[in-house]
């Protein structure tokens, strides 16, 4: 489907109150904010209160005449639901509105699918489209016709072939999907066993390894850009960067090397490099499909050794969404993974002397480049806190000792003396044990 169909589409949204939420108006505007990031006008908004879901129809059978009559009105293509519909309810509102009808999750999916640049996330996407297609078939197709009857063999007894052309062609399908999903798996593996060996590759570096993770569109991707523009090793590989939600869907990787410069400069010091991964951003309600088809790419969340927890500090509902992202973290194991909170965008909410600094936490704003050096001083604080210093020879037969100690050390100081290379470094407990004895 062509851009320029997709962001022509009039879109009414529908929302119940059960009264579960906590605040269902800004559950309303978010789904505002979703529509819009896949590319569709929002025409008119409809919600209704009422203590229980419809099981056939998810809003009350008044309230469908309502939704069909307005979506008339203001000419709407298709009519979008502020959460998971069952399949019979889809199937149902389908039939009574005559219009497209799509979920929160299937407008999720929509947005993952214009978003996906890289042949892992589009893999993870359609993996996760298929995912929710498939218990959806029945009852998609109401020009099939139905199974036939018992007779047609000899004796009385039924015949495969006497089946309906709608069961017939609902199976085909079923098992097309189940075979797509299947090579999908596959071609996912591979796509993840590459990722493996790279992951693998920088556990061997010892260099720390450090995830940026938060509520889509709190600046985790601004944050990456300043960091590597002030640190990276190769300045060039900035990431997409956009004011809407889900912006971007792969994680990048970076390693970022502070380099010195001033006392001023607090990440500076002594040159403590760290990988830095910017990952997919979470949202209330994300879909179990999409978080399970990007399970390999968060990877990179469960693996880390220090999570930066980035908050839209200027949104009146930063400690929802911090609870959001705390619950996906727990959903991913990675609960347990030591933090640092950057309150992002505190230049909106009119804070005044930033950056601010306490323990753990830090109120940034990123697109100022006000807080980035701060910041990057205390992850490098937080990820080297195991690191000990030593001095020690090798003897100049083992120059591998030496050039792994250049790599995966700060040395601070060397001298090449008569029994071999004098150094003191500061490096890894680990390292430390097996090499300085």
């Amino acid at each position: 489907m062509k851009d320029e169909e997709i962001f022509d589409t009039k879109a009414l949204l529908v929302g119940l109150d059960t009264g579960e939420e906590s605040d269902f108006e800004h559950s309303m505007d978010e789904l505002k904010s979703l529509a819009e990031a896949a590319g569709k006008q929002v025409s008119g908004i409809i919600t209704q209160r009422m203590e229980q879901v419809n099981n056939a129809f998810y809003i009350g059978t008044g309230k469908v005449e309502e939704v069909r009559e307005y979506a008339l009105q203001c000419e709407a293509e298709e009519v979008i639901f502020d959460n998971a519909l069952t399949p019979s309810q889809m199937r149902n509102l389908g039939r009574e509105l005559k219009l497209p009808v799509l979920d929160r999750t299937n407008l999720i999916l929509d947005i993952f699918a214009l978003r996906a640049r890289t042949r892992e996330a589009k893999l993870q996407v359609e993996t996760a489209r298929l995912q929710y297609i498939l218990p959806r078939l029945v009852g998609m197709r109401e020009n099939l016709s139905r199974q036939g009857g018992s007779g047609g063999a000899a004796g009385g007894r039924g015949s495969v072939s006497n089946r309906g052309a709608g069961e017939t062609k609902l199976e085909l399908d079923r098992r097309k999907i189940e075979h797509r999903i299947s090579e999908l798996k596959k071609e996912l593996e591979e796509v993840s066993r590459t990722r493996e060996t790279m992951r693998k590759k920088r556990n061997q570096s010892r260099i720390p390894k450090v995830a940026l993770v938060g509520y889509t569109n709190a600046g985790k991707s601004t944050i990456m850009n300043h960091m590597l523009a002030k640190y990276g090793e190769n300045k060039e590989k900035i990431v997409l960067e956009k004011d809407m939600l889900f912006a971007t869907l792969d994680t990048n990787v970076r390693c970022i090397c502070p380099d010195g410069g001033g006392a001023e400069k607090v990440a500076a010091a002594d040159n403590r490099p760290f990988f830095l991964a910017d990952t997919v951003g979470f949202i209330d309600k994300l879909p179990h499909g999409l978080v399970k088809a990007f399970r390999s790419t968060l990877e990179e969340v469960r693996c880390a050794d220090l999570i930066v927890h980035v908050v839209d500090f200027s949104d009146e509902h930063y400690k929802q969404q911090m609870e959001v992202t705390e619950e996906t973290l727990k959903s991913l194991e990675a609960g347990d993974i030591p933090r640092i909170v950057a309150y992002n965008k505190a230049d909106k909410s009119r804070m005044q002397d930033l950056p601010r600094k306490k323990d753990r936490q830090i109120y940034m704003a990123a697109s100022l480049d006000c807080g980035i050096e701060e910041l990057a001083g205390m992850i490098a604080e937080c990820v080297y806190a195991d690191r000990v210093e030593r001095e020690f020879t090798v003897p100049y037969d083992r120059g591998n000792v030496v050039s792994y100690f250049m790599e995966n050390a700060t040395v601070l100081a060397q001298e090449y003396r008569e029994e071999g290379v004098w150094m003191r470094v500061r490096c890894h407990k680990g390292d430390a044990e097996k090499y300085c004895m």
